[in-house]
């Protein structure tokens, strides 16, 4: 749900337990976990090579695979209500129901819902330290570049802030951009006493722009959109709006691709002639 084509990193409690320190999945867009290396040698000579521990790895498929159980029971039971994103907006204006927004500020500062409140359950990691800034490299390596896909950790906080800010009696509608994260936040929030729990379905990315009142500079279905790709138009959404927006739309991407096309072009040959400079001087 929350990720096209990338892998993500949901916040896990154990079931039927009060946690306040969930267990986070290791993944390319969550990673908490540092890149190893194993070494072997093989007649006296030593390789290294990236560790794949399959055991861990192996945990994070059926760690996953429990939370979607006890999210899809925490739905079924009627312990979370679910809402579309048309019915989100029915029930702000309607009902007085609050927004409350778990997305990342990447996300959140491209479009948000007026009026609703913004406490991200996971955010951009700013830190810098040895461990952060090598999942940071790892996770651009892995695709970062092309998705844009930030490194984020979880708000240990998250609970905290949504306790002060409202009673547990609220009548709260749970949204992120493309529904997981919202839906994590769900069980951590009723794990916590939230009886009055409403989650977006597909979260805001499936939101029409007549659904909700949105305030930023981008529409709800682009606000998760970055990176080359979205750089390049190159993204699902994109091309949906592009089939809504027509030809002026596409002819921006277009000439942003030739000025790629054109600057990887002229790197080429300056990399070309800085090579033969060298070899002239070499030469002489």
């Amino acid at each position: 749900m929350e990720a096209t084509g990338l892998s993500i990193s949901p916040l896990i409690c154990k079931a039927n337990s009060h946690c306040s320190k969930p267990h986070l999945f290791n993944s390319a867009s969550f990673s908490h976990r540092p890149l190893q290396f194993h070494s072997t040698y093989y007649k006296g000579r030593m390789i290294k090579a990236q560790a794949v521990d399959e055991d861990y790895e192996l945990k994070q498929v059926k760690d996953m695979a429990a939370a979607r159980k006890r999210w899809d029971a925490l739905v079924r039971e009627g312990k979370v209500k679910v809402l579309t994103p048309k019915e989100a907006g029915y029930a702000i204006q309607l009902s007085g129901k609050t927004l409350l927004d778990v997305r990342p500020s990447t996300e959140h500062e491209k479009a948000w819902v007026k009026g609703s409140t913004w406490i991200p359950i996971f955010d951009v990691d700013t830190q810098l330290d040895a461990g952060t800034i090598s999942r940071k490299v790892t996770s651009y390596m892995m695709g970062g570049w092309w998705s844009g896909v930030p490194t984020l950790s979880f708000d240990n906080q998250f609970l905290s802030k949504v306790t002060e800010k409202f009673p547990k009696d609220t009548d709260l509608i749970v949204a992120c951009q493309k529904g997981l994260r919202s839906l994590a936040a769900c069980e951590l929030l009723y794990n916590a006493g939230y009886r009055n729990l409403f989650w977006v379905q597909g979260g805001l990315e499936a939101a029409e722009e007549e659904d909700l009142e949105r305030e930023g500079p981008e529409p709800f279905k682009l606000a998760g959109v970055d990176g080359l790709s979205g750089f390049l138009g190159w993204t699902d959404q994109q091309r949906a709006q592009a089939a809504k927006e027509g030809w002026g739309y596409r002819l921006v991407f277009t000439a942003r691709l030739i000025g790629v096309v054109l600057a990887a072009d002229a790197l080429f040959l300056g990399v070309q002639q800085a090579a033969r400079y060298l070899q002239d001087i070499r030469a002489h």
